[in-house]
């Protein structure tokens, strides 16, 4: 991972913060691992520093599911995964993103976690060269293959490559669709295409 991964347990069972706490520090992902008693504690530490995930117990919640929720909602970038050791009622735990149990291996917790990560840092498209970002300007602006050629100085089969490799980064393979991608990621504007 490129940023350190921050891990709020919020679970006042010392043996069980324990136990997830050594599962996150020997799983490899090397976590900073907080720990919160409350609710307000979650948000004080959020606001420190921005947590990815909080395992919490479905009990912090029980009582104060209205506040969970506003919780939750104003950190909408955090997964919030409950970790169950009790019956608790079906409807609270539809309320995390994932839940995991006191009866799961290491491996089925590191797992849980790993995907909620995965989910938190997706996968970046490839960056476009200058040069790509040249041939995608000019095709945004309506000139064909020849015409970019022409412009930039290059054979026709060097512009079919760069556009190639343009839609295979952007994942977008007609002209109008790279056209649109153009304005959105602000290479040209609907000013410059009008003319």
């Amino acid at each position: 991972m490129k940023r350190d991964i921050h891990i709020i347990i919020a679970e006042p069972a010392a043996m069980i913060f324990e136990g997830l706490a050594a599962i996150f520090l020997k799983s490899g992902l090397k976590p900073l691992v907080s720990k919160a008693d409350t609710l307000d504690e979650i948000q004080q530490l959020h606001l420190k520093r921005s947590g990815d995930i909080v395992v919490i117990s479905p009990g912090l919640i029980q009582n104060n599911v209205k506040s969970y929720q506003t919780l939750k909602n104003q950190f909408e970038n955090t997964h919030w995964i409950g970790v169950v050791y009790a019956y608790n009622d079906p409807n609270l735990l539809a309320l995390f993103d994932a839940v995991i149990t006191i009866s799961d291996t290491s491996e089925e917790i590191v797992a849980v976690i790993s995907k909620m990560l995965n989910t938190l840092n997706p996968k970046e498209p490839d960056v476009l060269s200058d040069r790509e970002i040249e041939v995608l300007k000019l095709l945004a602006s309506g000139l064909a293959n020849k015409e970019i050629a022409d412009k930039l100085n290059i054979s026709i089969n060097t512009v079919i490559t760069h556009r190639k490799n343009i839609s295979q980064k952007t994942g977008i393979k007609s002209v109008s669709g790279l056209t649109i991608y153009a304005v959105v990621k602000k290479l040209v504007t609907l000013e410059n295409l009008s003319e």
